[in-house]
């Protein structure tokens, strides 16, 4: 099982961008997906998740600019995100607590590759 992270990139203050992170491999079921970033000098610190029935949940630095959503066919989670500062900087990862067909101890949090994100004033 992997996870493959991308949409990350430059923009400007006020812009927007789109991140993706798609699941991939002998996955029987995906429980909560989600999204965590880590700036420069700082902890990695969670942004938002999203459960299978589609409950989410927001870290107040990002309530009402960042929208996270999934296809679960797809196996995938999404974090649309919208007025950005250069206070969002940070290489993004995403992560899902997935059920693989080899898991036979339950479900396991797997970890995306991180993509950066650079907002500039």
């Amino acid at each position: 099982v992997q996870l493959q992270a991308s949409g990350g990139g430059l923009v400007q203050a006020g812009g927007s961008l789109r991140l993706s992170c798609a699941a991939s491999g002998s996955i029987f079921s995906i429980n909560a997906m989600g999204w965590y970033r880590q700036a420069p000098g700082k902890q990695r610190e969670w942004v938002a998740h999203i459960l299978s029935d589609g409950g989410t949940k927001y870290a107040d630095s990002v309530k009402g600019r960042f929208t996270i959503s999934r296809h679960n066919a797809k196996n995938t989670v999404f974090l649309q995100m919208n007025s950005l500062r250069p206070e969002d900087t940070a290489v993004y990862y995403c992560n899902a607590e997935i059920l693989a067909y080899s898991d036979y101890d339950g479900e396991h949090m797997y970890w995306g590759q991180g993509t950066q994100v650079t907002v500039s004033s």
